[in-house]
């Protein structure tokens, strides 16, 4: 591993000679050692130094390489940083191919979420450093309780459809792993403010020891991010810290993390209607009540206010020059409620003590009442991933898996009530718990069959047993779950090297996903399957690259986005029996001149229901092939990027986002319009040879041409929509030292 970390320097520095331009433009392109959106040599994974190629063992287990017959995609943390203003992580990846995002407060700050060939958050799998991220029961991913993790990660890669077997949920979409900051050999530090629309602000501290002794670092991260929001009081206030210590030794890495954070956001999951989309864009009906006078008021604590922690610790050890084991040990804890007005809520919705406890001055039991509620949830999250892997010229093994343990207790309290009668504070209306346990094993190896030939193999073995006390909470009558699962998810491709610019790729994985927390209390119990295949081809051609890849996703009781939402915002899923994805993907990066890069990238895809049921009034109906909810059949994007002198960096971003259904069945209301936006990214280094070493200046205007979008919706039988900001603005400097 050693000699391998050494090549890939020397291949580093004489790729970079080689290329001669400005690195600020090669940050911005993502190809100082072949980054960025496209498939690259496993060798020029990352933009960082090769001391930092040590902490890149950490993921080894569940990332690809270009040897590896899947689709996937490599962001650094340096093509991150100019538009690293606040927004969060699902909008800073907005440009990858078949990627579409969507937030409620409309201007990327907040609650924000990612689809990936039209798969949303909870069929994206997402590790950070190999450890499972995804909410065991919804199985969704929650960036807004690691506020400004974008400024503590090294790099990214997405696989998109099932990828290499991974630990946690299935990837039924795409995979989705972060790798948190490399060591630094040198002390540093930085502090980064931005302000922009929307009274939105980022603040952040950063530093690090460098290797004292050459063996031990301790780096940390100190952030704030708030926002007002473009939806009426969306706002969002997000306080989060990272804090690391490493050991480096000889054969040695240890690293201990702990990072996490709280978020308080006022609640915008509700959306709009047509009418109120047309004379009121930016109108929020969270928190809305009447007072005695027949005023309308907002509540002021109509909020979602969650703290998570998480504690980390890995250890690499490199046993030969061919093996080296990882080994990491986590704990994650959360605990939260978010709060509602309930105006004239009848008391019959309310088992147990609501309705035997509101009663009037005259001791009749009222049929409704104003009260608060306070919903809760108090889990914790820990366990193992282990990995070991041998590489030798012929031959990449790697053997690995994770035990992992969720438990969960799901309660809500009464805290104020207009007639409260013997109702007290802290009375639980509901309490029940959950408990999930998720085993995997697995084992790859691509074996190089002749020189230019590889053969790639992966079996994954997968455990899940979940047991809760009632999936339904505001109910009277429990509706317990205790299921198991046994998955077995095979995966098998080639890849063959026609010359050192064309190589071509075919694969074909299985993957098995249980249900979720909501689909047992929509009765969508059962477990889904599905079947992957990809043909790829890349080229390159010194800087140039294009990378061409075609998807047939077979699935079979896919549970589908129905276009509901529950009362939290959730989505809603139904089985839909035999569909499928198919698509095209094609991205490239362009050399105009030395200074001037296209990026573009387009995705066509069919997404079909087969036969799909609908309940009537006479029971099951069939209502043929229909598209699946929320699956735009073109997604385009586009980076011009442009360094006009040296450390001037000027980009151009542009998305489009095709028509798209909200429900299943076609409905002419249930349509989405497509749409298409531009964003402008500004960025200059003033370099200094000072105690400070640099000032790196960033501007971002987004949707500079100002247009009336909707990237989301819900159908609450009629639609109901999530505009998202015109024209607005984020800017902001960083001082590195």
């Amino acid at each position: 591993m050693k000699t391998l970390f050494i090549s890939c320097a020397g291949k580093n520095k004489k790729y970079f000679r080689k290329i001669s331009v400005t690195p600020f433009l090669m940050m911005a392109a993502g190809l100082m050692a072949g980054t960025a959106y496209g498939q690259q040599p496993a060798e020029q994974d990352t933009l960082v130094p090769a001391d930092y190629k040590l902490d890149e063992v950490l993921v080894q287990g569940v990332r690809a390489s270009a040897q590896t017959p899947v689709t996937f995609s490599n962001i650094t943390k340096e093509e991150l940083a100019p538009r690293n203003l606040g927004q969060d992580v699902p909008i800073l990846l907005n440009y990858l191919p078949s990627v579409v995002t969507t937030t409620d407060a409309g201007n990327g700050f907040g609650y924000t979420y990612i689809r990936v060939r039209g798969a949303d958050a909870s069929r994206i799998n997402v590790t950070l450093n190999g450890v499972p991220y995804n909410d065991a029961e919804s199985q969704g991913t929650f960036w807004v309780n690691m506020g400004d993790i974008a400024s503590s990660v090294e790099n990214i890669q997405l696989q998109r459809g099932v990828g290499t077997s991974t630990n946690g949920a299935g990837a039924f979409g795409a995979s989705l792993n972060l790798l948190t900051d490399a060591y630094s050999k040198e002390a540093n530090a930085e502090i980064s403010n931005s302000y922009g629309s929307f009274n939105s602000r980022k603040h952040t501290v950063k530093f690090s020891t460098g290797l004292i002794n050459d063996h031990f670092e301790v780096a940390g991260r100190l952030s704030n991010i708030a926002s007002d929001g473009y939806i009426d009081r969306a706002s969002v206030d997000l306080k989060s810290y990272f804090l690391q210590g490493t050991y480096v030794g000889k054969t040695t890495l240890v690293k201990a993390l702990v990072f996490g954070g709280t978020e308080v956001t006022y609640q915008a999951w509700n959306g709009i209607d047509a009418e109120t989309l047309r004379t009121n864009r930016r109108f929020n009906s969270s928190g809305i009540y009447t007072d005695e006078a027949g005023n309308i008021k907002y509540y002021d604590d109509e909020t979602d206010n969650y703290k998570q922690d998480h504690f980390q610790l890995h250890w690499n050890e490199r046993l030969s020059g061919n093996w080296n084991t990882n080994l990491a040990l986590h704990y994650t804890i959360g605990k939260g409620y978010y709060e509602n007005y309930r105006d004239d809520t009848p008391v019959a919705g309310y088992p147990g003590i609501i309705a035997t406890g509101m009663v009037d001055y005259y001791g009749e039991t009222l049929p409704g009442t104003d009260l608060i509620t306070r919903k809760w949830l108090d889990n914790d999250f820990y366990g193992t991933t282990f990995s070991a892997n041998y590489t030798d010229t012929a031959l990449n093994f790697t053997f690995g898996g994770a035990w992992n343990k969720y438990e969960g207790d799901h309660f809500g309290n009464i805290i104020w009530a207009q007639n409260s009668g013997s109702v007290r504070p802290d009375d639980r209306y509901y309490d029940n718990d959950a408990v999930k346990t998720d085993f995997n094993i697995y084992a790859k190896a691509n074996y190089k069959l002749l020189d230019n030939l590889s053969l790639f193999g992966d079996m994954q073995y997968r455990r899940v047993n979940y047991e809760a006390s009632n999936v339904l909470e505001e109910t009277a009558e429990p509706v317990p779950v205790d299921d198991t699962f046994n998955f077995y998810n095979p995966k098998a491709g080639l890849t063959f090297t026609v010359n050192d610019k064309n190589s071509l790729y075919f694969s074909y994985a299985r993957g098995n996903k249980e249900p979720r927390r909501t689909d047992y209390e929509s009765g969508s119990t059962k477990p889904e399957s599905l079947n992957d295949f990809e043909l790829g081809w890349r080229f390159r051609s010194g800087r140039n690259m294009l990378n061409v890849n075609g998807y047939y996703m077979r699935y079979k009781d896919q549970l589908v986005l129905t276009g509901e939402l529950n009362d939290v915002g959730a989505a809603v899923y139904t089985n839909s029996g035999d569909s499928y994805r198919a698509g095209l993907e094609i991205d490239a990066t362009l050399y105009i001149t030395d200074r001037i890069v296209l990026r573009p990238n387009i995705a066509l895809s069919a997404n079909k229901n087969l036969d799909f049921y609908t309940e009537g009034e006479a029971g099951p109906q069939s209502v043929g092939d229909t598209e699946i909810a929320f699956s735009p059949n073109v997604i385009a994007g586009n980076q011009l990027i442009v360094v006009p002198v040296k450390d001037l960096q000027v980009a151009l971003l542009s998305k489009f986002v095709g028509e798209q259904y909200m429900d299943n069945l076609e409905s002419d209301n249930a349509r989405l319009e497509s749409y298409y936006v531009s964003d402008l990214n500004i960025s200059y280094e003033l370099k200094m040879d000072s105690f400070v070493k640099s000032i790196v200046f960033s501007g971002l205007v987004n949707n500079i041409f100002d247009v009336e979008y909707v990237s989301n919706g819900a159908m609450y039988g009629d639609p109901y929509y999530f505009p998202q900001a015109g024209i607005n603005f984020l800017a902001g400097a960083t001082i590195k030292f």
